[in-house]
């Protein structure tokens, strides 16, 4: 195929691309973004695309290198590709071209590498999965791209046939082509192996379902007989796929395509999204509200350091010790015939236990309060009723004036100020012979020393 005739093909090929893109365009509704979330995931966006293209194919690569053959040809080719998009800078692609790549060595034109004078090498297919990295957009100032560039590399397997003119003979690897490693004695129809296919290339965002993609591809192949020449054994022969084609958009015309989205503007829109600053706002007036419940909390108009939503004895005079409600502490105080500190209810306990009542609570605050503002010593004597043996209840009421203790020594009451003792069975207040009796006798009592 000659230079003129390739044109022809490529101008026909991209008007008929065009043509589709055209009745794509006019049927394609805006996609809808103010709905996507930053971290929203993939499935807000649309993320699988279609394409087609059409190029040319050439023997040599870009950044140059060996040849074989000192002229090459341009010939056409044509591709498919699927596309997933799995972040809106990076996606999986699988790729496909066909075509026929050839080439001539001419000795008015430089040094030959060969005895060959061409060669043309049918290209039944070269299939590869590469990643695609976004690099951004000329653009990038806007909020929503519309140009873009990219990069490609990734791993391929390839078919090909190679047809070779050595002094005036051609050898037509097709139908008997071997390989440069293989089954010698079984002949097929085309070599087959690896390829790396490095590229580079710009996309243009046509609509919100079709993109323009111009791109070039340097496809490294792992052989040197692409052209039908060994030349070197280290050598390794290479092609390159410069290519026009556009690419659609699958999914839901109400999600955005995630290749153009642009993460900064979705942040920004989040964050300007009159709900949340609703929202808030509205946290704002709930911290506010908490604030001042939790200062009302702490106001304290008598200055006794009760609040006064749980002082229930407000104005009490500066200086007076009160309890945990706020009111006034009864005096410490004794008589001749009781030892028993007065003005404090006995201590109950559950059955078999040693742990202390919340009801139990205001008592012991009442008698810490007393302790360590006026000073003295204290016995806890603990009790208990008669079930069990008379050892066990032993034990259980020691434990029982021990709880007692410990609760006032963590209120801030000198250890040394309380001594406790255990008296098991002895001195019941009440008959054993019934469960209210028994009741009673599960106690612990205070006594001034």
């Amino acid at each position: 195929m000659n230079y003129s005739t390739l044109k022809k093909s490529v101008a026909l090929s991209l008007v008929a691309l065009t043509g589709v893109a055209s009745l794509a365009v006019a049927q394609d509704a805006p996609a809808t973004t103010s709905s996507t979330k930053v971290f929203g995931g993939r499935g807000q966006y649309r993320t699988w695309s279609i394409g087609v293209n059409a190029g040319v194919l050439a023997p040599v690569v870009a950044i140059g290198g060996s040849n074989d053959f000192n002229k090459w040809d341009v010939n056409l080719g044509y591709g498919l590709n699927i596309r997933k998009q799995l972040g809106h800078s990076f996606s999986l692609e699988l790729a496909g071209v066909r075509g026929k790549v050839s080439g001539s060595n001419d000795a008015t034109a430089g040094p030959v590498a060969s005895t060959a004078s061409d060669f043309e090498t049918e290209l039944q297919y070269a299939v590869d999965l590469r990643g695609v990295v976004n690099l951004g957009s000329i653009d990038f100032l806007r909020r929503e791209n519309s140009v873009g560039f990219f990069l490609t590399a990734g791993a391929g397997y390839l078919a090909y046939a190679p047809k070779v003119t050595t002094g005036g003979q051609t050898i037509d690897w097709k139908g008997s082509a071997i390989g440069p490693v293989g089954d010698r004695h079984e002949a097929k129809d085309y070599v087959k192996g690896f390829y790396i296919p490095v590229g580079a290339g710009v996309k243009f965002k046509v609509s919100e379902r079709v993109n323009f993609n111009l791109g070039y591809t340097m496809n490294f192949v792992d052989a040197d007989n692409f052209d039908g020449v060994y030349a070197k054994g280290t050598t390794k022969d290479k092609f390159s796929y410069g290519y026009a084609g556009l690419e659609f958009s699958l999914g839901s015309s109400a999600k955005p395509s995630l290749e153009w989205s642009n993460p900064l503007a979705t942040m920004y829109d989040e964050l300007k999204d009159p709900t949340l600053r609703q929202e808030v706002e509205a946290l704002k007036n709930r911290v506010s509200n908490v604030e001042k419940s939790v200062e009302d909390l702490k106001k304290d108009t008598d200055g006794d350091g009760v609040a006064d939503q749980f002082d229930k004895c407000p104005g009490t005079p500066a200086g007076t010790a009160v309890d945990g409600s706020g009111c006034p502490l009864p005096k410490f105080t004794a008589d001749s015939t009781n030892t028993n500190v007065t003005g404090f209810e006995k201590i109950g306990f559950d059955f078999n236990s040693s742990v202390l009542k919340t009801e139990s609570y205001p008592t012991l605050d009442k008698l810490s309060s007393v302790l360590r503002e006026n000073g003295g010593k204290v016995t806890v004597n603990g009790y208990a009723s008669s079930e069990g043996t008379a050892a066990y209840n032993m034990k259980l009421s020691k434990d029982r004036a021990n709880s007692v203790k410990t609760y006032l020594v963590n209120s801030g009451v000198n250890a040394s100020q309380v001594a406790t003792k255990g008296l098991g069975e002895a001195n019941p207040i009440a008959s054993n012979d019934t469960e209210e009796g028994r009741i009673q006798n599960r106690r612990v009592e205070t006594a001034r020393n």
